[in-house]
């Protein structure tokens, strides 16, 4: 009898669900963007998802949920983290990468693997929106310009404006001041891509450079998002074929490897999620907000022991 799972990714502004048979190949897949972790657009995205593998909710072998609204999926058997996840979804996709550069709605990441695809080192900003996909949606409103077609102008720009602000308040004051002076928007765009490429960098070397990389999330539809990138990189950034969804297919995936007791499962045991909160930062004191910040983006957020990273083998002592 074919076995079938499926991983849920709510995230802070979309729900992705995938399910997968069981040798892991993707049979059906749910994306909806309805809201803030919303819990109307994860069922839309399950069912979705059910939907277009043909499995009945009933027939699932194993369910396993990340991101930010993982304790509100019904009927999962465990949660682990979005780094996690990240990583091993986009490992699967994109072989033998080393460097995984996700952009969500309102945080981003930076996760180095190793050859098996576990998490060696990350780091993540959750605090600031500065280069994450709410960033982007503030500087499509200043220049009066779709979302979809943001990329498709920035990559016309010519000229390398001064944008001095990556906090999504007071930019989007200095591109309309830009504006004022009758700069082009394709160069105002191109600015704000350069820079947004030149602050991931700096989340990047919290972890260190490593290629091949991959950048996954929303923004990686965005072409100039990838151009740019690539460029503060100095080296060429892959985009898997369906970008959003590897953090639900990496929780599909290790849906389906702790239903096997496989050693991949094993090894990554550290990285279950049961205990870390859903918002690390405040058990810590510090409140997601804008308070202090001045316009400069927030530090990057170690998450401690909330991640398991790949461990030396008993045999290495």
């Amino acid at each position: 009898m074919t076995a079938y799972f499926m991983g849920v990714d709510l995230g802070s502004t979309t729900a992705k669900a995938v399910v997968v048979g069981g040798e892991g190949a993707i049979l059906g897949t749910g994306i909806a963007a309805m809201g803030a972790v919303s819990r109307r657009g994860m069922g839309k995205a399950i069912r979705s998802a059910l939907d277009q593998a043909g499995v009945a909710e009933g027939e699932l072998s194993g369910i396993v949920s990340t991101g930010y609204g993982r304790r509100l999926v019904p009927g999962v058997q465990r949660t682990f983290t979005e780094i996690t996840c990240h990583a091993r979804g986009t490992a699967a996709m994109s072989p033998g990468v080393r460097l995984v550069i996700d952009v969500g709605g309102q945080d981003s990441k930076a996760i180095t693997v190793d050859a098996s695809g576990l998490v060696e080192d990350f780091a993540m900003n959750d605090r600031c929106a500065s280069g994450t996909g709410r960033f982007y949606e503030v500087l499509a409103r200043a220049v009066e310009c779709d979302i979809g077609e943001l990329g498709a102008l920035a990559l016309r720009g010519t000229r390398d404006l001064e944008v001095s602000s990556m906090c999504a308040t007071f930019a989007e004051t200095e591109i309309v001041s830009l504006l004022a002076q009758g700069m082009p928007t394709a160069d105002i765009a191109a600015s704000v891509h350069r820079a947004i490429a030149s602050r991931t960098l700096a989340l990047v070397a919290q972890v260190g450079r490593r290629v091949p990389a991959v950048l996954t999330g929303g923004v990686a539809k965005n072409p100039a998002a990838v151009h740019f990138l690539s460029l503060a990189l100095d080296a060429p950034v892959r985009v898997p074929a369906q970008p959003q969804i590897t953090g639900a297919y990496g929780a599909a995936l290790l849906a389906m490897e702790s239903a096997a007791g496989t050693d991949a499962a094993a090894r990554r045991e550290g990285d279950a999620d049961f205990s870390a909160p859903m918002f690390p930062h405040q058990h810590s004191g510090a409140a997601h907000s804008c308070a202090g910040c001045e316009g400069t983006a927030a530090g990057t957020v170690h998450l401690g022991s909330v991640i398991g990273t790949r461990r030396p083998s008993p045999a290495a002592g």
